[in-house]
This record gives C-alpha cells, sequence and structure tokens, in this order.
C-alpha cells in the first residue's frame, strides 16, 4: 500500500500525464487540419488561443481550401497590425504577407516574420521588388495577402480609397483574389497595445473573385483601377454595406498622407 504522500505523487502524475495526452490530441488534431511546417505550428497553437479566447473571434463563411489549390491573393481590409493573425486562424496555409519594412526588420519580430515568409515592402512610393516577389509566390501556387487601402484605417469609414497593387499581382499571377473583411480588430495606435487589447471581432469570408477575363487585357491604368473598385466593393459588400461608391488612392498616394475616406453606410 502506497503512503500518502506516493498516493498524492501518484495522482499528479496520473493528471500530468492525462494533460500531456490532452494537448497532444489537441495539436494532433489541429496539425492535421493545416498545411503548417512544424516550425510554424506552435505559434499557429498561440494564435488559435488569442484569436478565439482573447479576441472571442467569429467566423462567417466556409475558407476555399480547393479553390485556391493553384495561387490566389487575399485581400482584406486593415484596421489592425494584427489583421493577418485572424486571416490566419481559418487558413490553412501559410500566406506570405506584405508587412512594412521596419516592421519586418524590427528585433523582437524579425525572426517570426522570416519564419512565415512575409515581403517586407517600402512604404513610401512603388516598391517593385516586394511586387515582383508577390507575383512569383502567386505563380507559384501560393497565398499572398494584401490590404487594399495601403495603412491602417483609424477612421469610421468602411474602407480607405484603394491602391491598384492588388490588380497587378493577380494579373500577372493569373490567379484568384479572396475578399474578406474584419469587424474589431484591436487597434490602440500604439505598437504593442493591441496584444493585450480585449476584442470581439468578425472575420467575414467571401468568394473568389475570377478575373480570367482581364488576362488577355495590359495591365494599363484603366485595367487597374476598375479591378481595384471591384475588390473593394466585393469588401464592402461583406461588410453590409449598400449604395457604396469605390474609390482609388491619389496618384502621389503615400501611408501617412491623409486621404479623403470612403463614405458608406452600413446596414
Amino acid at each position: 500500500m502506497l503512503s500518502v504522500p506516493a498516493t498524492i505523487a501518484f495522482s499528479w502524475a496520473i493528471l500530468a500525464a492525462l494533460a500531456i495526452a490532452l494537448i497532444a490530441a489537441f495539436a494532433t488534431h489541429y496539425r492535421r487540419r493545416t498545411e503548417y511546417r512544424w516550425a510554424i505550428f506552435p505559434i499557429y497553437i498561440i494564435n488559435l488561443f488569442y484569436c478565439r479566447i482573447v479576441w472571442r473571434t467569429r467566423v462567417v463563411g466556409r475558407w476555399p481550401t480547393e479553390a485556391l489549390r493553384g495561387g490566389a491573393v487575399i485581400i482584406c481590409n486593415h484596421k489592425s497590425p494584427l489583421d493577418p493573425a485572424f486571416i490566419q486562424l481559418v487558413n490553412p496555409k501559410m500566406a506570405h504577407w506584405m508587412v512594412a519594412r521596419e516592421y519586418s526588420l524590427h528585433p523582437a519580430m524579425k525572426w517570426v516574420f522570416d519564419l512565415f515568409g512575409v515581403i517586407p515592402v517600402n512604404r513610401a512610393g512603388t516598391d517593385t521588388a516586394a511586387t515582383k516577389a508577390a507575383i512569383r509566390y502567386a505563380e507559384n501556387g501560393e497565398l499572398v495577402g494584401l490590404f487594399p487601402e495601403g495603412r491602417i484605417n483609424d477612421t469610421d469609414a468602411v474602407l480607405l480609397p484603394g491602391r491598384p497593387g492588388v490588380a497587378m499581382i493577380a494579373l500577372r499571377a493569373r490567379v484568384p483574389v479572396l475578399p474578406c473583411y474584419l469587424h474589431g480588430s484591436p487597434y490602440n495606435g500604439t505598437e504593442w497595445g493591441q496584444f493585450v487589447m480585449p476584442a470581439k471581432v468578425t472575420l467575414v469570408i467571401g468568394e473568389p473573385i475570377d478575373i480570367s477575363r482581364f488576362y488577355d487585357q495590359e495591365p494599363d491604368k484603366p485595367v487597374l483601377e476598375e479591378l481595384t473598385k471591384i475588390f473593394l466593393t466585393e469588401m464592402a459588400k461583406l461588410a453590409g454595406v449598400k449604395d457604396f461608391v469605390p474609390e482609388l488612392a491619389g496618384r502621389f498616394y503615400k501611408p501617412g498622407h491623409e486621404e479623403k475616406p470612403v463614405a458608406a453606410v452600413a446596414e
């Protein structure tokens, strides 16, 4: 017969073994649902916890995994630096997100961004190298994530004016575009504050936009503008907006420059 201390120790050992088994089963279940490498998977689990528990994320719509097998561009409105985390919650395949170069080189985050294969981009002017990298990824069957607004929307407007980079990349790579819309992303204007902010986030997933009818057209300004308006309109629909009139960013637009927000009425 075991002594009292031995019985207590044995009981704790059993509980620890059960906890480990439960964690292993949980991890195995979610690992089978994704295509993430083992090096990335622990971060996915942390993201899962934050999105579901801290930020109480609700998902509307289904992720069209099969429709995106040949590569695609994912687009979304931009309310927080954390927006890609909510997309990756439901995306079983790691997307290559375009991230401002100053963030991708941050000492505390660079290793994470390198692991995820983000695309550093200069926010001032056109970054040809970043655009070419995004096209290569999409052409090779990968997913590329972009924010057509070009900067965080800290206004009450549903969308800021859009930039044509998404259209250029999707046309060159000949891939569909998947629109999404986020409500309630945490952001308080500081570098780290949003990580500890409680939130109630809703991610709305749309249907892939087939742009194949534009493939044989020269990607000149009118074509890029038409596609950009289509993308903005589809995102606005996901936001529940009626009578939406998309606007384009000015020719000399740079992040940080005040652009007039898109005026729209949400249902």
